[in-house]
């Protein structure tokens, strides 16, 4: 599943196709054809993300949203004569600009309403301005389930994948298994600012680097991790261990992430 950081990367590319244009919208699959219909026609007013959510607003106040879940893909191409493959839900056309979007969970327009009960109910996104991290930090604080659980709760924070969730545990030194209640106020900010800063970089690179070294190169844009997937810690040498967390994989320092 796409992390926050990719979805943050298409809606910033697909606003500068998109936005203050006339677009042309279709559903080669057939499985959108009627929400195409309302959209065809209309000028894409602007393109955001929220977590893992696209939200494209168009100027007859419909907002269709998008999530592309385990298996949605985005592509993008530079001639609108390329013919659409019939597994393309939803084809965004504008002059010499295609994008299409295949496999997605949830490809839904939303009324005025839904759209603000959608953003009510997910988690504070570490990569919007507007976003309060209070509220993560109350609901974390509050909470008996391990911070593993909680940094996946897209309710509590939106758009960190697992991949993230390793990495940042590492980097703070907070093992997977503490209970969100017993995190101190300076590591529940820990946890946010280098959210904020890692999923920033990642947006910017369209890759995930957590590793310092390769942050450092600017130039970099190959994914570059320190534990997850790993046998050995960067830091200690120490072993990797490997537990999981809701039927997925995380990966554990047990020496750097002591489980106090």
């Amino acid at each position: 599943m796409p992390e926050g950081h990719t979805i943050h990367a298409a809606a910033r590319a697909h606003s500068l196709i998109l936005a203050g244009n006339v677009i042309d919208v279709s559903s080669p699959q057939g499985r959108f054809r009627s929400g195409a219909a309302r959209l065809n026609g209309q000028t894409c007013v602007s393109v955001e993300a929220y977590g893992k959510n696209l939200l494209y607003r168009f100027g007859n106040e419909k907002v269709l949203r998008v999530h592309l879940g385990l298996f949605g893909r985005i592509r993008s191409y530079n001639s609108s004569f390329f013919e659409a493959r019939d597994t393309v839900r939803v084809r965004f056309s504008e002059k010499s600009n295609v994008i299409d979007i295949t496999g997605p969970t949830i490809c839904k327009i939303l009324r005025k309403a839904d759209v603000q009960n959608l953003i009510d109910r997910i988690g504070p996104d570490p990569l919007r301005d507007d976003a309060d991290p209070e509220r993560v930090f109350s609901r974390i604080s509050k909470s008996r389930a391990s911070i593993g659980k909680l940094i996946m709760d897209q309710s509590i924070i939106s758009g960190i994948g697992n991949i993230y969730r390793t990495e940042l545990l590492w980097r703070q030194s907070i093992h997977p298994n503490i209970s969100g209640r017993s995190l101190l106020r300076f590591q529940l900010e820990g946890l946010w600012y280098d959210a904020k800063y890692l999923l920033r970089i990642g947006a910017k690179r369209n890759s995930i680097i957590t590793n310092d070294a390769a942050i450092q190169n600017g130039k970099q844009l190959e994914e570059s991790l320190n534990i997850f997937g790993k046998s050995s810690c960067p830091k200690c040498s120490g072993n990797v261990n490997q537990i999981a967390i809701n039927g997925r994989k995380v990966f554990v320092c047990d020496v750097c992430q002591p489980f106090i």
